[in-house]
């Protein structure tokens, strides 16, 4: 078996007002992607980062036009990948505790693993108008995050879809879905946040100073 980490690393970082690519803005000292990368590391047999061209490292890749088309541009350097964990960029609290708990929920008849925190807030599903058309029963809502552990080969077929389809998805895990994966929820804690603002970045600072 070998364990390949994906990180799609190719967003703007417009919302967090950087002057360059999210995944290589400085926090606590360090480009953002470096963080993950460390706990990737530990638990991979090899990572693959998808980047502009501008930020390529030995062994990475380009980015492509969307997150799910940089991992389909990792995967694809990665042949030898039995199991992917793809991991945000953004997402550099990750601890290696979780990396392995969602690899060892990969088990026979599930494809896909992903970390998700319970939701604690009350959630509203809203019409267009914004009127309240129900309250969602968030005893069986979770918030989905990163990473997402999934056998290699069900993933490359989720991710042979036009560019369109995969500028749509908002993770891979729907891609699996789509497909007739089982994907099975593992608990995560809530500080495990993606930074897309200034406010997260300060978070995360602190968090880990």
């Amino acid at each position: 078996m070998s364990v390949v980490g994906i990180v799609p690393a190719g967003g703007s970082g417009e919302r967090l007002g950087a002057d360059r690519p999210k995944a290589f803005v400085v926090c606590a000292g360090r480009p953002l992607v470096d963080w993950s990368l460390e706990v990737l590391e530990s638990v991979c047999d090899r990572v693959v980062v998808a980047a502009p061209a501008a930020y390529l490292r030995p062994g990475w890749v380009e980015a492509g036009p969307s997150r799910s088309a940089s991992v389909r541009n990792a995967l694809a350097a990665a042949p030898e990948a039995t199991t992917a964990v793809v991991h945000d960029a953004a997402r550099p609290l990750v601890k290696r505790d979780l990396v392995e708990r969602c690899m060892a929920a990969l088990e026979p008849g599930i494809e896909g693993a992903i970390a998700a925190a319970r939701m604690t807030d009350t959630v509203k599903e809203a019409a267009a108008d914004r009127r309240v058309l129900r309250t969602l029963d968030r005893s069986v809502l979770w918030a989905v995050q990163t990473p997402q552990v999934f056998r290699a080969d069900v993933l490359q077929r989720a991710l042979e879809r036009d560019e369109m389809a995969l500028a749509a998805a908002t993770d891979d895990a729907s891609l699996v879905e789509d497909l007739g994966g089982t994907v099975r929820v593992v608990e995560a804690p809530p500080e495990n946040i993606k930074v897309t603002r200034t406010a997260d970045l300060h978070m995360v600072e602190a968090l880990l100073c």
